[in-house]
């Protein structure tokens, strides 16, 4: 009730009555999400005409073409996700808020015309280039974990990211201004924020994601450092050695692993949701490689696990999700609402010990025997780890299908 008041509220303040309806310049602006601790969450964008924009996180380039106005107010809703920022036009500036509806979160916002990300006031006292020994949350047994910052420093500027064992942060991209790292990023779904106090060896800050999370991470440099085996964190359990379900399509329609179309060939099931953005770098590579490798006895299949809060919100997320991306594999709805629960969701496919990660991938040869699971997905922001990971792929999908 509280976050649909908040948003009528704010639509009448920016809906009222103009002569003319407003819209935004094109040029570059540089966008403030308001998050903990008086922080300000950076990212620019680039709005090309009335009703096409561009967001820049680093290598990566969003287009967003689903822009609207009325009177002196604009809506942007980002590609794919959820999440959409609504704001009033004062003077080629903008201000509102960032909302993504099902998790009832509202983040202050505004632009003003700038191409700065992050402004510095200092040169750049040390070089953070190179690979990160990295934990989250050291202090909390429950919700610590490990990451590797992979991070490339010209000048003062700044780009990388952070892989876990469950995927990545994304593009993220900043400055060192004096011995301060600053990294950012937002697509529509994630907006983070990285702050930390850096020197040659060390780094020791806090990530903000919205303004609902903070945690704070210690970082010792190590070029040598690895991850553990994404492919040894969820297993069948004892008891189960074949995996099935029946779940809905959009059209209501249940699907089952045990249906004819599926016998004999080999499967890839995909654990994922249309509001992860981890699951969009998967689900794009896997349209690709559909594409590119075309086989009858080939099969993809998707389990959504949707933060909607009813199905029909769900089904229509997923649609708008296949739409977008060009997928042509089913999608079926797992579940709707309890996002946060992944007890929940295991329940639903209790023949896995758990699931820790969207996307999780589970690959099933002919004769419907699992032979691999692997938790999260390593995305192109990854560099060398996403080019590693696809010729793996390929590798062992050719080898389930060539067997008798």
């Amino acid at each position: 009730m509280r976050f649909l008041l908040l948003t009528l509220s704010f639509l009448l303040f920016i809906s009222c009555d103009t002569e003319t309806t407003k819209t935004l310049d094109s040029g570059t602006y540089r966008a403030v999400l308001q998050v903990q601790d008086n922080q300000e969450l950076p990212f620019i964008f680039e709005v090309k005409n009335d009703s096409l924009f561009t967001i820049f996180n680093a290598d990566e380039i969003i287009t967003v073409d689903e822009v609207t106005y009325k009177n002196d107010s604009i809506v942007i809703q980002t590609p794919v996700f959820e999440g959409y920022i609504i704001a009033k036009i004062e003077e080629n500036s903008l201000k509102g808020n960032f909302i993504k509806p099902s998790l009832d979160q509202i983040v202050p916002f505004k632009a003003t015309k700038s191409n700065n990300r992050f402004s510095s006031k200092k040169e750049a006292a040390i070089n953070v280039s190179g690979n990160w020994e990295t934990i989250f949350s050291a202090d909390h047994k429950v919700d610590t974990y490990l990451a590797k910052g992979i991070f490339t420093q010209k000048d003062n500027k700044v780009t990388g990211t952070f892989r876990t064992t469950t995927g990545d942060y994304r593009y993220l991209e900043g400055i060192v201004d004096g011995d301060s790292l600053k990294l950012s990023t937002f697509d529509g779904s994630h907006a983070f924020l990285f702050t930390a106090k850096a020197t040659d060896s060390t780094l020791n800050g806090y990530f903000y994601s919205g303004n609902h999370w903070k945690e704070p991470f210690t970082a010792k440099l190590n070029n040598e450092y690895e991850l553990p085996n994404e492919e040894n964190l969820t297993y069948i359990k004892k008891g189960y050695e074949y995996f099935d379900f029946s779940f809905p399509d959009t059209r209501g329609r249940v699907v089952s692993l045990s249906d004819p179309e599926f016998n004999d060939k080999v499967i890839i099931l995909q654990i994922m949701g249309t509001w992860c953005p981890n699951c969009l770098d998967e689900s794009k590579f896997l349209v690709n490689y559909v594409k590119e490798n075309p086989n009858k006895n080939l099969q993809i299949i998707a389990l959504a696990f949707e933060e909607a809060k009813t199905r029909e919100i769900a089904y229509e997320r997923i649609k708008r999700f296949k739409n977008r991306i060009g997928i042509e594999y089913p999608v079926l709805l797992a579940q709707f609402g309890n996002l946060a629960n992944k007890t929940l969701a295991q329940q639903k496919l209790p023949m896995l010990n758990h699931i820790i990660s969207y996307p999780t991938t589970i690959f099933m040869d002919k004769s419907g025997k699992v032979r691999k699971i692997h938790t999260g997905f390593n995305g192109p922001a990854t560099g060398e780890k996403y080019t590693e990971f696809t010729k793996e792929f390929e590798v062992f999908v050719d080898e389930l299908l060539n067997e008798d």
